[in-house]
């Protein structure tokens, strides 16, 4: 995601994936072409993930080009709320575009419980509304210190379920995981608890086919955030860019909670 300080991952993003992202972007356009046929590629949904790093949107236009829904950044810790989430929200849901918030997890500053209260209650609940997916639940490292935040796996594992209880007692929904394989097998210990319960938004950039955390197989993953220097139009500079694993009917049905 689009990650800052107080915002989305610094040295995983930019760096030298970045500069991976640039070469792999042609690649994975060929290889997802060559991985779907016409009518599956379709039926999957596309979407793109924002934060205030992308400033100004142009919904309309982001609709327009094609775009089927957003997961747009609403809160981080118990303290942050980002400054275009009040823009973003509203916007994307009058253009038409399925929307949903996320959290960006800082697991090491309090508890699961505390940040699921401040992210429902700063644009994190959901309404049925045919237009509003989910919460989703940001797991990656911070842009810098520790990647598992000092935390060991059982505390992680506890941390996760705090988070998830409270936001489904608040929101009557199960979050969205987002994460990667790597930061989640090392930092939950290749955990299978939350594959029954959350639906699965995995990174994995430049790729085919994305690698998966433990629970969760090629038939279970929900969301793939493909790419993290997109373009769309109503939209200055990179965006990450998202698959959702079904059709519209079904985004649809995880939105309306059907």
């Amino acid at each position: 995601m689009n990650n800052r300080p107080n915002d989305k991952i610094v040295p995983r993003r930019r760096g030298v994936i970045a500069l991976v992202g640039m070469l792999a972007s042609a690649v994975l356009t060929v290889a997802l072409l060559v991985v779907a046929s016409p009518a599956s590629a379709q039926s999957n949904p596309t979407g793109i993930d924002v934060s205030h790093w992308q400033g100004s949107i142009n919904w309309t236009s982001v609709k327009n080009a094609g775009v089927d829904f957003a997961y747009i950044k609403a809160t981080e810790g118990t303290a942050y709320k980002d400054p275009q989430f009040n823009t973003n929200y509203p916007a994307a849901y009058h253009a038409g575009v399925i929307r949903g918030a996320y959290h960006f997890a800082r697991p090491g500053s309090s508890s699961g419980a505390a940040q699921a209260e401040f992210f429902a209650s700063n644009g994190g609940a959901w309404s049925a509304d045919n237009l509003t997916l989910p919460g989703a639940l940001d797991l990656e490292a911070p842009p810098s210190g520790a990647a598992c935040y000092g935390l060991s796996t059982t505390q992680m594992r506890n941390w996760i379920t705090d988070f998830y209880n409270t936001y489904k007692a608040r929101t009557g929904r199960d979050m969205v995981i987002y994460t990667t394989a790597s930061w989640w097998n090392s930092c939950t210990g290749s955990w299978t608890g939350m594959a029954s319960k959350s639906p699965l938004w995995i990174a994995h950039w430049g790729v085919s086919s994305p690698s998966l955390p433990a629970g969760w197989n090629n038939t279970t993953w929900t969301f793939w955030q493909y790419s993290a220097t997109g373009s769309v139009s109503g939209i200055s500079g990179d965006v990450d860019r998202n698959h959702f694993n079904g059709s519209r009917a079904r985004l649809l049905a995880l939105a309306n909670n059907t």
